[in-house]
């Protein structure tokens, strides 16, 4: 039988994990040997406390696009632009995307519970997921609107276009400059940044229009305009789709190398097997460690672990780790395999 030995917690809180290494293969490891030692070697970043600063970003942010989004939209409207429509569309889509992220983002700090013994960190992927959905449902709104025009493209002000995205820049600007410092340090604030980055290019590109518009008459530019931006919008939303998909379905996040990770637990001194690997990630910022490692010895488990324990979120920023240590007493001792599975 394996017995668990967990070790504490820097922040003093007391989580239950799931127990994502008792797979229904447990009965075909009395193979490998006797499974001598089981440990749960648990890293750092529970319970952090939502920063004021970034709640208060999150706040400014929605208050300011949400003012920009309805002054764009009757903007777009009276002046007969798609391409304002579009970026307000746009933008519509991002106040809902910082409003996701702020709520997920609160989310992810509740405690554990009996029933959610992971607490709700996973809410961070659940709303990447929804708010990249449905920039994809307001992008295909604008596209099929701006496809109509283009062979009647109605009367367009210019200037009114150039005021507005103007605007536009200033605002997104403005937005992003929040969460300039802190986006180095959550993939949420960094999503929420370089999203708000991109609006102000996209912004950028609706005054220029303008200005061809202004100069040349081409009335056919304004929806051509919205096409372009529509396309760069469902090229990044379809990135996040894509990411928050694999992320949801406990995939190894994008920075991870995992034959890296798997390779490293192989060479560990007196590792000569390891299996049931996985690594997934269990919010935007948190990623999880389970493995097997069969050991030539029993002894040296408290400081193995956690030099383990700290190397693995040193090297490759996992920051909790369950590994199962398994001894091959009544078995050859093998050359661990990088490769096993």
């Amino acid at each position: 039988m394996s017995a668990a030995h967990p070790h504490g917690h820097g922040h003093g809180e007391a989580h239950e994990h799931p127990a994502h290494d008792a797979h229904d293969d447990h009965d075909d490891h009395d193979d490998h040997g006797a499974h001598d030692h089981g440990a749960h070697d648990h890293g750092h970043g529970h319970g952090h406390a939502l920063p004021e600063k970034i709640g208060r970003a999150f706040a400014v942010g929605i208050a300011l696009n949400l003012a920009f989004v309805i002054a764009e939209s009757v903007s777009g409207f009276f002046a007969h632009s798609t391409a304002l429509l579009a970026d307000a569309a746009h933008n519509l889509s991002d106040v809902l995307g910082l409003v996701f992220a702020w709520g997920a983002t609160a989310l992810a700090q509740r405690r554990p519970t009996t029933r959610l013994t992971y607490g709700m960190r996973r809410s961070t992927q659940l709303s990447a997921l929804a708010s990249s959905l449905l920039l994809l449902i307001a992008v295909g709104g604008v596209s099929w609107e701006a496809i109509e025009r283009l062979s009647a493209p109605p009367e367009v002000e210019p200037r009114t276009m150039m005021i507005v995205a103007a605007a536009g820049v200033l605002v997104n600007g403005l937005s992003a400059a929040l969460f300039l410092r802190d986006r180095e340090r959550d993939v949420n604030v960094r999503a929420a940044f370089l999203h708000l980055v991109a609006d102000a290019l996209v912004s950028v590109g609706v005054v220029l229009a303008g200005l061809v518009l202004w100069a040349t008459g081409w009335r056919f530019v304004d929806p051509a305009v919205s096409l372009v931006i529509s396309a760069v919008i469902l090229w990044s939303a379809w990135g996040v789709l894509r990411e928050a998909l694999h992320l949801s379905l406990d995939g190894v996040p994008p920075h991870i190398d995992l034959e890296a990770v798997r390779t490293y637990l192989a060479s560990l001194e007196g590792v000569r097997g390891v299996h049931d690997l996985h690594v997934w990630a269990m919010s935007t910022t948190e990623i999880a460690l389970t493995a097997h490692l069969v050991l030539e010895w029993p002894a040296r488990e408290p400081a193995f672990l956690a030099t383990l324990e700290h190397e693995l979120e040193q090297r490759f920023g996992i920051g909790h780790s369950t590994v199962q240590l398994e001894t091959c007493e009544g078995g050859p001792c093998g050359r661990a395999q990088p490769g096993a599975v």
